[in-house]
């Protein structure tokens, strides 16, 4: 596996996320042990209980989980960032099952069996993999509404940062100046402020946006994208010409609704479970 081309793939047991890799090449995943066993104990520290596991496990057994056992980055839960992470591929999370006593283990061995099927049946019918997706927003308390606006906005990214690239722009630092001057028009803040402003750092702002948001986000985008395509600017100047003006298509859209509304439909509200504590939040990563 080459890390650096890997994502973290969150799926929900139980309401309980479960962070995971998958390896293309061995068409298997790679757990977090640390997920497993709080889903499977709901220990309130189960980095300790896994170390207390490891050290009451007979040697025999130690050396099979060792074996197997590779660190790997995933993202945290708590404040975006990747840190190394015991895993094990899903062999390996059978044999730490047995080692772990939970009313919980029987469903937990039937829901990892169907979730490798699943990502196998995915490379024969990718539309599986839209219908993952959309159980995991169902299963996060999203509606349908706001899943359905979700995935359209996804569509209409994937076809503005298209258009840009065939306009001459870069990947990364230009297209992230791009998608600010269509915030910033439409909602008077640059990603990062609206991020400030949710209370989110390094989590998706779009999973964070009320469906009206959402739409209001993929009228900017859309509009930019016709833009672009009709007027062909060149250059990262050109474009963000017409990026304002595709967040000032969203913003009059906005400006008219909240005045039928009256109220605005900018909120502050996230779609987290938790929330940051300035205080000790570096020495609670770590537990």
């Amino acid at each position: 596996m080459e890390q650096d081309k890997l994502k973290t793939i969150s799926n929900l047991f139980e309401n309980k996320e479960i962070r995971s890799i998958w390896d293309k090449d061995k068409e298997d995943y790679y757990f977090s042990v640390i997920d497993v066993i709080s889903a499977l104990t709901e220990s309130s520290n189960p980095r300790n209980y896994w170390n207390m596991l490891k050290r009451r496990m007979s040697e025999e057994e130690q050396s099979e989980l060792y074996t197997k056992c590779v660190q790997l980055k995933l993202k945290s839960s708590k404040d975006g960032k990747m840190y190394l992470t015991d895993t094990l591929d899903t062999e390996g999370i059978f044999r730490l099952i047995e080692s772990v006593p939970s009313p919980k283990a029987e469903p937990f061995k039937v829901w990892l069996a169907k979730l490798g099927r699943q990502k196998i049946d995915e490379v024969f019918d990718p539309s599986k993999g839209i219908d993952e997706m959309i159980d995991f927003y169902l299963k996060k308390g999203y509606t349908l509404e706001w899943i359905e606006a979700r995935i359209k906005a996804i569509i209409d990214r994937k076809k503005l940062t298209k258009v840009w690239q065939d306009n001459g722009i870069k990947e990364g630092k230009e297209y992230a100046i791009l998608t600010n001057e269509i915030y910033k028009e439409w909602s008077g803040m640059t990603a990062s402020e609206y991020k400030s402003y949710k209370g989110i750092r390094k989590e998706n702002l779009r999973d964070n946006m009320s469906r009206f948001e959402v739409i209001l986000t993929d009228l900017g985008e859309a509009a930019t994208e016709e833009l672009v395509k009709e007027h062909k600017p060149k250059g990262l100047e050109e474009n963000k010409k017409m990026a304002k003006l595709g967040g000032h298509a969203a913003k009059s859209a906005r400006d008219d609704l909240e005045k039928n509304l009256g109220k605005s439909v900018i909120t502050s509200e996230n779609n987290l479970n938790y929330k940051y504590l300035e205080e000790d939040m570096l020495e609670d990563s770590f537990k």
